[in-house]
């Protein structure tokens, strides 16, 4: 069973409604936050590709890799594959992403079958890929695959936003934001677009590309 999907914007306003009545605080962040990005994407290679690219660097930087590497041609499977060394280094891939980018076009990844896997089973799948941890596994199904009820316990920006708004003595680890967020399920996923949003408007800085 995957549980519900996040097809459109009806989608996250519906998750916005049912966590403000849950959690007073998800209200009074609403509020100071505006509108919420809906986030959605097209899932497949490109998009974990994607994510290797952004891993430990800004989201300038991470957008230049990309745009070069769109330029080259370095987005899709066989392209990645057959690439060298150089010309991935060229696009600004450093050896380790060139690594792990070389890894995920062998894996020859089943890319429309997880969108009928479980969440838990989308984890494993995608996390048994060198270079993909468990934050990127689990931004690719919030937001390639839309899944409602998942969300990135381990995220620095959702640990201080969490920290921020409901006034915690300290910024949770994973074990305790995974306990905490327990109870925003079945919408965690819309929880944690509610805590990027407010973690930019509390701090001024961007969470996520």
């Amino acid at each position: 069973m995957t549980g519900r999907i996040i097809e459109g914007d009806a989608c996250v306003t519906e998750g916005e409604g049912w966590l403000a009545a849950q959690e007073p605080r998800f209200a009074y962040a609403l509020g100071q936050v505006g509108p919420l990005p809906l986030r959605r994407k097209a899932d497949g290679f490109a998009a974990l590709l994607d994510a290797i690219v952004g891993q430990q660097v800004s989201t300038q930087s991470a957008a230049a890799i990309w745009g070069r590497l769109a330029a080259a041609g370095l987005t899709e499977e066989a392209p990645v594959a057959a690439a060298t060394e150089e010309e991935l280094r060229a696009c600004g891939l450093s050896r380790q992403k060139i690594r792990y980018a070389h890894a995920l076009a062998a894996a020859l990844i089943d890319y429309p079958s997880l969108r009928g896997m479980p969440d838990a089973q989308v984890i494993t799948t995608l996390t048994a890929v060198p270079g993909i941890g468990t934050w990127t596994a689990e931004i690719y199904a919030m937001f390639s695959l839309g899944r409602a009820d998942v969300f990135a316990h381990g995220d620095l920006a959702l640990q201080e936003a969490a920290r921020r708004l409901f006034d915690l003595p300290e910024r949770p680890k994973e074990k305790p934001m995974r306990a905490l967020a327990q109870d925003w399920a079945p919408w965690r996923s819309v929880a944690a677009r509610i805590l990027w949003a407010y973690y930019r408007v509390s701090t001024a800085k961007e969470g996520i590309r």
